[in-house]
């Protein structure tokens, strides 16, 4: 078989990867490799589930620009595929007075970052939110979720391929290799000389 753009991976990261260029490109013809029996078998469906909010990273930073924005999407995204998620906050919490300076500076850092609804809570806020911790002050953050991204990814494979592209699973890729440079191109005019090897 020949595809225009073959994917290694059905994880999360190479299922957004496929959808988003089948999305770009519908001319294209485009396949995704996993060598498991299904997709998101590994990391993709045995992680924490976390829907970060963006509290943590650099502020100007890609990586905080993209977590924030990333989060909002994902709600939507779950929103809109009727996937299960859960907004239940988090509690980042100052047991000891020297760690209320590193605590305020996160807030900083968070409303920096856009993190929406951002606050400080003292102690009394903390039990009455969380009743078994016990802490000095805490940066409460009302935008962190849980979500099973193993829905997530499974969903996105289905939109990959009722968009046209095709998973190939029980495909484990063992070689590649560049192609001599052909005139044969796309429709949109890309080439893509690569030759993928597998034990299937």
């Amino acid at each position: 078989s020949s595809f225009d753009v073959a994917v290694v991976g059905a994880g999360i990261v190479g299922l957004a990867t496929a959808r988003e260029l089948i999305q770009r490109h519908p001319s294209l013809a485009l396949a995704v490799l996993e060598k498991e029996q299904e997709p998101a078998h590994h990391q993709s469906g045995h992680n924490s589930g976390v829907i970060h909010s963006g509290i943590y990273y650099t502020p100007g930073s890609l990586k905080a620009k993209l977590c924030v924005q990333g989060a909002a999407l994902c709600y939507k995204y779950c929103d809109q595929k009727g996937i299960p998620y859960k907004r239940c906050g988090k509690l980042i919490v100052a047991v000891e007075q020297d760690e209320i300076p590193r605590l305020k500076a996160l807030y900083e850092r968070g409303l920096q970052n856009n993190v929406p609804g951002l606050k400080l809570i003292g102690a009394k806020e903390i039990q009455e939110k969380e009743p078994f911790c016990r802490g000095l002050m805490a940066l409460d953050s009302p935008y962190t979720g849980i979500v099973d991204y193993k829905q997530v990814a499974q969903s996105y494979a289905r939109d990959f391929q009722e968009a046209g592209g095709t998973i190939l699973t029980d495909f484990e890729v063992t070689n590649m290799e560049m192609a001599k440079e052909s005139s044969a191109e796309s429709e949109d005019g890309l080439k893509y000389p690569v030759i993928v090897r597998s034990k299937k």
